[in-house]
């Protein structure tokens, strides 16, 4: 199942040298509720408490980052959003989070408009992201972009507009399934968009003691071998109280298993 298309990602390293400025990377994953989120909001402040500036970008329409990082997030009229950029073709709103070095994009849920009115649309509908984050992204070390649980248009805007991605697994027959089509998405916009795009590695999240978890995981390094991130991160409660909270892991559970984990996924990515 998994197996035809791992020859279409093989060749991308795990992995990245910290070499350019600044670094820009789709999180993705073609279904709901595998730690996706979680991933881009701990990745994007873990780095951010470690001096770099950041800027996370929320091209999900259910705006959960958008709900976590700003508290204020229900007041922000959608001209104040991604929804001016995608669907308005005017220049990104930048907000300040609660965490230094830290800024976002908010998402709205009129996002979930894109592919009724972008299908029809001819004029380089897959750049408007990137045609924008152009103006500001050597203002950063780091770009997060949040995509959608599912491969639209957004996600593919968020694709054009990087230069990584990385894809999020959590245990299950359907999660791993669900690599098939991304890994497809993927390819094409690096044929047709986006010529630099590269996988990052494939985030095992959401990780227990259960045989399923611990044979989904398996199923997923002996078919992406070389492309499977070395750390794990673990099914923790504190990420889920960390979000009703509005905090990162970081500063909710500095100790967890979970905020231990985001740490290391951060070393190993970036050296830091």
């Amino acid at each position: 199942m998994l197996i035809e298309d791992k020859e279409m990602l093989r060749e991308q390293p795990i992995g990245l040298p910290v070499v350019f400025k600044p670094m820009i990377f789709a999180i993705a994953s073609q279904k709901g509720g595998v730690g996706k989120t979680s991933s881009t909001i701990n990745l994007a402040a873990g780095l951010a408490r470690k001096g770099k500036q950041v800027l996370l970008i929320d091209i999900d329409f259910q705006a959960n980052s958008s709900k976590v990082l700003l508290e204020n997030y229900q007041k922000i009229p959608k001209e104040q959003t991604l929804y001016a950029t995608i669907l308005g073709r005017e220049a990104l709103t930048i907000h300040p989070s609660g965490i230094a070095n830290l800024a976002i994009v908010p998402s709205h849920i009129l996002l979930s408009n894109t592919d009724v009115e972008l299908t029809t649309a001819i004029d380089h509908r897959e750049e408007r992201l990137k045609r924008e984050l152009e103006a500001v992204k050597n203002n950063y070390d780091f770009i997060f972009i949040d995509c959608p649980p599912a491969l639209s248009w957004l996600t593919v805007n968020a694709f054009t507009a990087s230069d990584q991605v990385i894809v999020v697994v959590s245990p299950g027959y359907f999660e791993l399934d669900s690599i098939v089509q991304i890994s497809r998405t993927i390819s094409e916009v690096r044929q047709h968009f986006n010529a630099r795009l590269q996988l990052a590695g494939f985030l095992y999240t959401m990780a227990d003691p259960t045989v399923n978890s611990k044979t989904s995981l398996q199923i997923l390094r002996q078919t992406y071998t070389d492309s499977v991130l070395h750390t794990i991160i673990p099914r923790n409660t504190d990420l889920r109280d960390a979000h009703y909270q509005h905090k990162d892991i970081f500063s909710y559970s500095p100790k967890s298993a979970a905020a231990l984990a985001y740490d290391k996924l951060i070393r190993e990515l970036f050296n830091l």
